[in-house]
């Protein structure tokens, strides 16, 4: 009887299938998301469109705007927030039961979408226009940009657009302006605002869940490249080297890449986004290797450099070795609550010490490391890096001081143009009350650390979660 009972219980469950939630993050994340824009908006409303099905065979990625506030995975969802009523409603496409038997249960309006998004109202996406038209005309926010999916990036999204649009050959409106064309039809009268840059503010600062997610990107992007320096040999192909990422990155379940490998052997590095990867490394080549997933959503951007052979000749050690000095003098300036003015002046300080102090036998290296300096020097109202999130190059916002939260990272470039030497690290920057915490701190970037794991020697790489 207890055998039956059990095998019983084995067919009555569910069969399993693509969760009808993410995973990524619990729904009180998103409902906090939702809870700082209604604090943005005000009375007014805020209506956004989740992004389309795919022409093809590739799984579906939302939108990141959509996906921040919803967590929603469903192919052309709409979101209205009422900032006066302090709610928000979900509108999803009807069941698709053709689709169903061949792909698994997606998300439909009901109860249990309501229970596992969190949203109180989940209602058919058809019914939306009618709900717009039931509003007084208050302030419509609206994305006036694209919103952004893979390894897209806000920046290069408006001049995309504006590409096809006076493109004799093409001429679309982005998918925004058609959008937004639809919505001033029904609401002629409503002013309209731009909702990107409230969006884009909230994503500055970054949630200790969102951090984590980027922690694990960062993890998962180190790994590859520890693994890429054990694997590397002269005569390997640039590709092989970029195959390994990829290989690291679905096996820690991640999405996607959150940008194209950068792969660059020898003198391909004066490229900065070089990523044709058809080149064959050469005895004596420094190996440059940015490469990065999108996990849950969040991105990392970690790059190394190792000499293809295991082992850096004298002259390499000598301008690595100075790039290192001058990075880490950079690195340790960084603190909370200052500008990047103050952390710039105070690593140019550093690095001046460091200067002074170091044996140079090449003129050409000594003058670029001054040049390295002088950059800074130049540069005391510039910026750090670029923003992390959930794309490589996030989104900014006002970035006057460091603020707890922010996540961006270091990548500044040694170069020699005439002889197109160039040299560059990039970690991953978390700012915390007290100071910072280097995401990528544990992939090896100085000689002896590269050598070592080059050599066969172990590294100690984080578990999942930071544990």
């Amino acid at each position: 009887m207890r055998r039956f009972f059990s095998t019983w219980l084995l067919l009555a469950a569910p069969l399993t299938g693509q969760p009808l939630f993410t995973r990524a993050l619990p729904s009180a994340e998103f409902a906090l998301h939702r809870d700082r824009l209604m604090q943005k908006i005000g009375d007014a409303v805020a209506v956004l469109e989740g992004a389309t099905e795919y022409p093809g065979y590739m799984k579906f990625r939302q939108g990141n705007q959509f996906f921040y506030l919803t967590g929603v995975e469903v192919p052309r969802a709409l979101l209205l927030v009422d900032g006066r009523a302090r709610t928000s409603t979900l509108y999803l496409p009807p069941r698709n039961p053709g689709r169903e038997n061949a792909e698994g249960p997606v998300l439909v309006p009901g109860r249990e979408a309501q229970e596992l998004t969190g949203i109180a109202r989940v209602a058919d996406r058809a019914e939306m226009a009618a709900d717009l038209l039931k509003l007084d005309q208050r302030t419509l926010y609206v994305p006036f940009r694209d919103d952004t999916q893979w390894a897209q990036t806000n920046a290069d999204m408006p001049a995309y657009d504006a590409a096809n649009l006076s493109d004799p050959w093409d001429g679309r409106l982005s998918r925004a302006a058609i959008f937004r064309e639809r919505l001033h039809t029904l609401k002629p009268h409503a002013p309209f605002r731009d909702l990107d840059p409230i969006l884009d503010e909230l994503r500055v600062i970054k949630t200790p869940r969102e951090i984590a997610l980027i922690r694990e990107a960062t993890r998962i992007a180190g790994i590859a490249m520890i693994e890429a320096m054990r694997a590397a040999k002269p005569g390997m192909y640039e590709y092989e080297i970029e195959a390994i990422g990829d290989y690291v990155f679905k096996k820690n379940n991640a999405q996607f890449f959150a940008y194209f490998g950068l792969v660059a052997a020898g003198k391909n590095s004066a490229w900065p986004h070089y990523h044709a990867a058809q080149s064959r490394l050469q005895d004596g080549d420094l190996v440059l290797f940015d490469y990065a997933p999108d996990y849950h959503y969040y991105a990392s951007d970690v790059t190394r450099e190792f000499p293809a052979n295991g082992r850096f000749s004298a002259g390499q050690r000598e301008l690595y070795g100075i790039y290192v000095k001058l990075y880490q003098a950079l690195m340790t300036s960084i603190r909370p609550n200052v500008t990047p003015r103050a952390v710039i002046q105070d690593a140019v300080a550093k690095m001046d010490a460091i200067m002074a102090n170091y044996q140079f036998t090449n003129a050409k290296f000594r003058d670029a490391a001054g040049r390295f300096v002088d950059n800074y020097r130049k540069s005391l109202g510039g910026s750090l890096g670029h923003m992390v999130g959930m794309e490589v190059h996030d989104v900014n916002g006002p970035l006057e001081t460091l603020k707890p939260g922010m996540v961006f990272t270091i990548e500044p470039a040694l170069t020699i143009p005439e002889d197109r030497v160039y040299i560059r690290l990039e970690d991953v920057i978390a700012i915390t009350d007290t100071g910072y915490e280097n995401l990528s701190a544990f992939a090896p970037e100085d000689i002896e650390g590269v050598e070592r794991i080059m050599a066969g020697g172990k590294v100690a790489i984080p578990g999942k979660d930071g544990q």
